[in-house]
């Protein structure tokens, strides 16, 4: 079966354009990047969902959301990012235990056509009590987590499907790898990657035609330029997880409520200390860049966006929103564009890099 081509008014379509950015087919006239090898153009900025999914844990009782939601309101703050421009959406199958991928879908409805919809697997959950009961790498969970992914979405295909085990056994990613390009030819989705911050295994995936991105940690406090050098290489996108450091880049200074993972902040989620509040070292560094990233009338966190846009034209960032205020702050960051070289040369020294 031939993979499916959806039209979405010159931005999400899947016609081949040059690597890098241009200014259209947006509501709003904003840039747009290309997602990898696949020749989809999507908004330069894209969001991330895991916060819209609500409360979630595992089976010791750690958080792993980001705490209580109200759906409308970010059913809402979809309905806002689409008005502006944004036409990329990532979220995963285990952000609150499929509840993400239902509001998503929800609020997308009929303009689903307009958009990229990106969404991963790997992570197995019970759906009841939104915990997460561990990780299955098997080729035939790929198909199974994929219908219910389709299910919750309500769609008929996926955009792009990434395997969310960063630290999978590459022998077995290759066999994932194949399974992927099957569904491609199925039309079950267009294209795939793997969400992981290893050059090598991602190189895996990268062997397949229909890879196209590899999802990584990038923001102006962690840099990634073995992945970001991969990614050009490899002629794919680099989607950004954590480009605002999990809200510190966006200001957060406080400790978060239970419920919320960065509450109880586990070992591989740096900057939020003891999850009193932010580590007093993240926010001398945050400070020090202040005057640069907010230069040009751009907000803490619209600066922070336009660093990961001129660090490389292989970037889209994906922040994470809970509000229509959020939204319209994260959105607002494309009409600035990337930062000037100058100002990147600034901030390096600042860093001391």
């Amino acid at each position: 079966m031939e993979t499916k081509r959806t039209e979405t008014k010159g931005t999400a379509s899947a016609g081949t354009a040059a690597e890098g950015t241009s200014t259209e087919g947006t509501a709003t006239g904003s840039v747009t990047r290309t997602l990898g090898r696949s020749g989809i153009r999507v908004s330069a900025l894209g969001f991330g969902c895991w916060a819209i999914g609500g409360e979630s844990q595992d089976a010791t009782g750690q958080p792993l959301g980001w705490g209580k939601v109200d759906d409308e309101e970010s059913v809402r703050a979809i309905h806002r990012a689409l008005d502006l421009g944004v036409t990329f959406f990532d979220t995963a199958d285990t952000y609150g235990a499929g509840h993400s991928e239902r509001v998503l879908g929800r609020a997308l409805g009929k303009r689903r056509d307009e958009v990229v919809v990106a969404t991963k697997w790997g992570n197995v959950f019970d759906e009841e009590t939104r915990t997460l009961t561990g990780r299955d790498d098997s080729p035939a969970h790929v198909r199974r987590a994929l219908t219910a992914s389709l299910r919750r979405l309500g769609t008929d295909h996926v955009d792009l499907y990434q395997l969310h085990i960063s630290d999978a056994d590459p022998a077995r990613a290759a066999e994932l790898r194949d399974v992927c390009e099957e569904l491609v030819g199925e039309g079950l989705i267009r294209a795939y990657g793997w969400s992981t911050d290893d050059p090598a295994r991602a190189a895996v995936f990268a062997e397949g035609p229909h890879c196209t991105a590899v999802q990584h940690t990038l923001n102006v406090l962690q840099d990634a330029p073995r992945l970001l050098a991969f990614a050009e290489k490899a002629e794919l996108a680099a989607v950004n997880r954590s480009p605002l450091a999990m809200g510190l880049l966006g200001g957060r200074r406080a400790g978060a409520a239970a419920g919320d993972i960065r509450s109880r902040p586990p070992a591989w989620l740096p900057g939020f200390g003891d999850g009193e509040g932010a580590d007093p070292a993240w926010v001398e560094r945050i400070d020090s860049l202040r005057e640069v990233l907010t230069s040009d009338g751009r907000t803490l966190a619209q600066g922070s966006l336009a660093w990961i846009w001129a660090r490389s034209p292989r970037t889209i960032p994906i922040p994470g929103f809970r509000s229509v205020a959020q939204a319209e702050q994260n959105a607002g960051a494309m009409a600035k564009g990337p930062l000037a070289a100058g100002q990147m040369a600034e901030i390096d020294r600042l860093l001391g890099r």
